[in-house]
């Protein structure tokens, strides 16, 4: 079965797990053939059996054609950044320009600034844009004033409470816990007069925390005259993204985690008053220039409109066949129902862990894709999952947990129960 065929026959209403089995499993005969049970879907997604297929595609364009397959190279290319543009709701395609990771994104952003930009991000930023910005402050290259948003409770093993309600119940009783929480007030603080840049996660990488108001953090920064970038890759592909709405002048993301097309294929977004602002690129190639294909060598060069302008030199093409499936997916389905469904699993497993004694956090609109539980030992935790063949992360204290479509609620019981038992010899 074809992917618009399966989708067709999900219908258009609320995703269950009978249907994604009958109709959406197939699509994931060769991942599904793997035994055991997949919660790390926040790290690397699991793709379809057609990103195989797609990649052959790319290849054998190279294969028999060569040269001559640039053509149709760059005409998915263009295909792929119009996906992600809608996928994000970018008013155009050329304000999406494909990077291999997300810190060659903020790269690009850094290096365009003028003179030494005074930038304000938190704590809590994942490790690649955590380490790049550590090190153009500690270079002389940027100034760089970080702050801690995290509200943390000071219980991390309190038993859990054994509620079995919906997803604002388990929001209530969180806040009556006194659970971690993020609080965007320091960083409103720090938005002053002098700051150039501000660098935030949509979504935690570590906690699964949302950053509430990012479009009241925008007006912030733009009533002193700085520029907001939001590095949305825990939430492309999990919940609705509209960088318009968010008023974000920047906004990096990738393939790697729900989007199901592995590593490399990741992207930077332009607003397009940033790229009507003279914003001078400097991390370019060749193909940043205009009509690159006639090789004029002007002096200074000149180069191609809009985002067009921030491309670099010849680019992987095979990661845009790569990504192309995962992409079609998440469109194809909407990140609604993604959305509507991942609750359904992670409130599941939230009250299968409650019932097993394990406090968890997360099923509720504060959280993202993931589970978090915190414990002293949870690499260790996560470790001893791995060798009974449940598949988790963790992050210092923090175990994270994130089902997706294709976890059936067997699987998450029996999630818990594993756990359960491995707390409490802990």
């Amino acid at each position: 079965m074809t992917l618009p065929a399966a989708v067709a026959a999900l219908g258009p209403g609320p995703l269950t797990e009978e249907a994604l089995r009958l109709h959406l499993f197939p699509l994931f005969s060769r991942t599904l053939s793997t035994p055991g049970i997949y919660l790390a879907n926040h790290s690397l997604g699991r793709p379809l059996d057609q990103t195989e297929d797609d990649l052959r595609e790319g290849f054998r364009l190279w294969q028999t054609r060569l040269g001559d397959a640039w053509a149709p190279w760059l005409a998915e290319e263009h295909a792929h950044r119009s996906r992600i543009a809608q996928l994000i709701g970018a008013p155009r395609f050329d304000c999406i320009v494909p990077k291999t990771s997300a810190g060659q994104g903020l790269r690009t952003v850094l290096n365009a600034l003028p003179g030494v930009p005074h930038v304000v991000s938190t704590t809590g930023e994942f490790d690649s844009i955590d380490i790049i910005l550590k090190q153009y402050a500690a270079v002389g290259r940027i100034a760089l004033e970080l702050v801690d948003c995290q509200t943390p409770d000071d219980q991390p093993n309190k038993p859990a409470a054994n509620t079995a309600g919906n997803t604002a119940t388990d929001a209530h009783a969180d806040a009556a816990g006194g659970i971690d929480r993020i609080d965007p007030a320091p960083l409103l603080r720090a938005i002053r007069r002098g700051v150039d840049l501000v660098v935030v996660s949509q979504v935690m990488f570590m906690t699964g925390h949302v950053l509430p108001d990012l479009p009241l953090l925008a007006d912030a920064c733009h009533a002193v005259g700085a520029r907001l970038l939001v590095d949305a890759y825990h939430s492309i592909g999990v919940f609705p993204v509209d960088a318009v709405s968010l008023k974000a002048d920047f906004m990096l993301g990738g393939s790697y985690k729900y989007l199901r097309g592995g590593p490399g294929a990741a992207f930077v977004y332009i607003s397009p008053a940033m790229l009507a602002s003279g914003l001078r690129p400097i991390d370019i190639g060749w193909f940043a220039k205009d009509e690159p294909f006639l090789y004029q060598r002007p002096n200074p060069p000149r180069f191609a409109k809009g985002g067009d302008a921030f491309l670099e030199s010849t680019p992987p093409i095979l990661t845009c066949y790569q990504a192309r499936a995962g992409q079609q997916l998440v469109l194809a389905l909407g990140a609604e129902r993604i959305r509507a469904y991942n609750l359904d699993r992670l409130s599941r497993l939230k009250h299968y862990l409650a019932d097993s004694g394990v406090n968890a956090q997360g099923a509720d609109a504060e959280h993202g894709a993931f589970l978090t539980v915190r414990h002293p030992a949870a690499p260790a935790l996560a470790k001893s999952l791995e060798r009974t063949g449940i598949t988790t992360d963790a992050r210092n204290e923090w175990l994270r947990l994130c089902p997706d479509l294709l976890t059936p609620d067997t699987a998450l019981r029996e999630a818990a129960t594993t756990l359960a038992s491995l707390t409490a010899a802990t």
